[in-house]
């Protein structure tokens, strides 16, 4: 390992560990707008971006943040053109295929939440292996949010607890928060701490609703293909200046 890939591994001396997020979210905006600005094809941005992610989730990983999870396409994506959301799938397949070794050998979890049966065939079968040959893993939880969308993921929980009423397994007060969350996408996964949305977006674009309740902001105007390990560690630094009072004083 090079010196100079030894101090990247290393977390910044000024980065607190008992201060750093368990859990960061991000929304990956900006790869289109990238690719444009340098007159190249948008999928050269998404190409870029896969680049971006996993140097993302290195630094997660040697840092000390124990869960990142990826905004990696919306139910909404697919009212984008055909040829990019047909490229974006093949993409998610290839790089599952290429990625899976080294995601055995970081000792990665990984998980797909959303719709997944609205995949590609092809998709699943590659996503159900990764998941399955990572799940024993002991490294950080990296969850890859796929045709997800938050109001949705609310509406098959309230299905969900709608049906067990009907069929006399428990009854409305029994609903709590708790109850609530065993029936996201997400149980299981502590909320985040931590989103981060570049391109300077200032929304949540129906991203994880019910878990970013309490979560802190850190919105950037650097494409996603340029947010790299300096841009993650200004983040940090900003997250570590906050005061999370969760409503109290």
């Amino acid at each position: 390992m090079t010196a100079k890939l030894t101090a990247l591994r290393q977390r910044p001396a000024d980065l607190v560990g008992d201060r750093l997020p368990k859990h960061v979210a991000v929304i990956m905006d900006g790869n289109g707008r990238w690719a444009k600005q340098r007159g190249m094809p948008r999928i050269m941005g998404h190409r870029r971006g896969v680049d971006t992610l996993k140097t993302l989730l290195r630094c997660c990983d040697d840092w000390g943040v124990g869960a990142l999870t990826a905004y990696a396409f919306s139910t909404e994506n697919w009212g984008r053109p055909d040829d990019e959301v047909d490229f974006l799938m093949m993409l998610f397949e290839r790089v599952l295929r290429q990625e899976l070794k080294e995601l055995m050998a970081e000792n990665v979890r990984i998980r797909f939440v959303g719709n997944l049966q609205a995949l590609p065939v092809s998709l699943q079968r590659e996503i159900e292996r990764a998941m399955l040959d990572t799940q024993e893993n002991q490294g950080i939880q990296f969850t890859v949010a796929t045709n997800y969308g938050g109001r949705q993921e609310i509406i098959q929980a309230c299905r969900a607890i709608g049906e067990q009423i009907q069929q006399g397994e428990i009854t409305p007060d029994q609903i709590d928060e708790s109850m609530f969350e065993r029936h996201l996408y997400t149980q299981g996964l502590e909320d985040p701490d931590l989103l981060i949305r570049t391109s300077g977006e200032m929304r949540i674009s129906n991203f994880l609703l019910w878990q970013l309740a309490y979560a802190e902001m850190y919105i950037t105007d650097t494409l996603w293909p340029d947010f790299n390990h300096h841009e993650f560690h200004q983040a940090l630094l900003d997250y570590q200046q906050r005061h999370r009072r969760f409503g109290k004083l």
